[in-house]
């Protein structure tokens, strides 16, 4: 390894640390600066961007936009609020799993960010310590999209493991068990933490002030879904079964001719693309509401940060393939736990598990890891909760009792127990899971 590998490697390190900081868009450009630094100043050859991948992504945040724009993700947030209220008791429980479920439905964390302020005045209300619901919630909300058969994080994992032959069901085999039982893991770990909710000393000092008053009469609010938002959804589920019954089975598909068959990638972007379409004509979607809403927005920002750190990462790694992939095989194959702690402290820099995982790993397979541990041990690519970032800190305002905090170290938050407890136990099951299924 002379200076310039070194050099070079310096120039990726230093876009990725500035750009993981800005964040969005910042986090791509950063990525694109990078290669023009590589390519124009050290010669190196332009990689290949992650296409496949980045056009899954397109397709999925196009049709999911749509059903946003049919009142499709509303109805979603108004059954959500239902369910928790109707157990307020277990809400350190229920919270995490109802959050959980419709990320994992529509693929995208946004969803979310209206049922967090259920969660804090359900826990309120039945003097439930808001912290251990909420702090719960948001690591699996956040981390749900490792379960979801459309996430940005599931493409780039499918696009990855279509060329290794990993069949689109054992992907979700693996990863929806093991993230339901890690679920449940960080709810228990918050589930006795801190004082009770009356004991609390910022609790009373709130109430002694008048900064904290009691609400009422807590309800979901009247709601009326829109006219065709039933419909929407019915739609989007049959066209997510769709997708899977097909990357899952081969056979189910037409040939293009006697040997080859559609890929996995194509098969999703067709159907997600298809899908949205027949939601717009369906349920009668005004053109204005494609891209109105905020997951269009959020989601292509999502976009940018992946297309140009990506490209950055694969430019360097194909450059230097014959230095890194054998440095780093033999470490790897004698201490695999190496490359999750890696993975796991590079995701809490960049703030993105879908760009830890266009990263880590093509990384991993170069150095000789197999299919089996990585798809197991994906949860590590999740460590975008270690700094806090807009759902911890916004959750932190929902918590209107002050038991929720991000604290003066940065590091201890009330968010780190629950995200760590999660990472670890998802780790441990996904690798034991994996094992089982391939």
């Amino acid at each position: 390894m002379d200076l310039v590998f070194w050099l070079e490697a310096l120039v990726v390190f230093l876009c990725i640390a500035v750009g993981g900081r800005l964040g969005g868009v910042g986090l791509g450009a950063a990525g694109g600066f990078g290669v023009c630094i590589l390519a124009l100043v050290f010669g190196v050859t332009p990689g290949v961007p992650p296409i496949p991948v980045l056009l899954i992504i397109a397709a999925v945040i196009a049709c999911v936009s749509i059903l946003q724009g049919s009142g499709g993700l509303d109805l979603l947030v108004h059954w959500a609020e239902r369910m928790l209220r109707r157990w307020p008791q277990a809400i350190t429980i229920t919270g995490p799993l109802v959050c959980s479920f419709f990320v994992m439905l529509v693929s995208t964390a946004y969803v979310a960010f209206a049922i967090y302020p259920v969660v804090a005045e359900v826990a309120t209300s039945v003097k439930v310590r808001p912290e251990r619901a909420l702090s719960a919630a948001v690591i699996s909300a956040g981390i749900g999209v490792m379960a979801s058969p459309m996430s940005a994080a599931m493409a780039a994992m499918i696009g990855i493991m279509s060329a290794y032959d990993v069949a689109y069901w054992k992907i979700l085999a693996v990863t929806v068990p093991t993230y339901f039982v890690a679920v449940l893991a960080a709810a228990l770990s918050v589930y006795w933490r801190g004082t009770e909710l009356e004991d609390d000393p910022e609790f009373k000092r709130r109430l002694e002030t008048g900064e904290f008053m009691w609400l009422a009469n807590p309800r979901a609010k009247a709601f009326r879904p829109k006219p065709y938002a039933k419909r929407a959804l019915l739609i989007f589920f049959l066209g997510i079964f769709l997708a899977i019954a097909l990357g899952s089975y081969p056979g189910a598909h037409p040939l293009l001719d006697a040997t080859k068959s559609f890929n996995i990638p194509h098969l999703i972007q067709m159907v997600m693309l298809g899908t949205g379409f027949l939601i717009i004509l369906c349920c009668r979607v005004p053109n204005y509401k494609f891209a109105d809403g905020a997951i269009f927005r959020a989601g292509f920002i999502g976009v940018v940060g992946v297309f140009g750190i990506a490209w950055l990462t694969g430019t360097f790694m194909h450059e230097h393939e014959n230095i890194i992939q054998p440095a780093l095989s033999a470490l790897v194959a004698a201490h695999p736990y190496l490359f999750c702690l890696a993975a796991f402290a590079l995701s809490s820099v960049v703030f993105s598990p879908t760009i830890c995982t266009m990263i880590m790993i093509p990384l991993g397979l170069q150095c000789g890891l197999t299919p089996e541990f990585l798809v197991g041990t994906w949860a590590c690519c999740y460590g975008d909760f270690v700094i806090p970032g807009g759902a911890q800190i916004g959750c932190t305002a929902f918590d209107r009792t002050g038991t929720t905090h991000l604290g003066s170290l940065v590091f201890n938050h009330s968010y780190l127990r629950p995200g760590l407890v999660f990472i670890v136990t998802a780790i441990l099951v996904g690798w034991g899971i994996a094992k089982a299924i391939f």
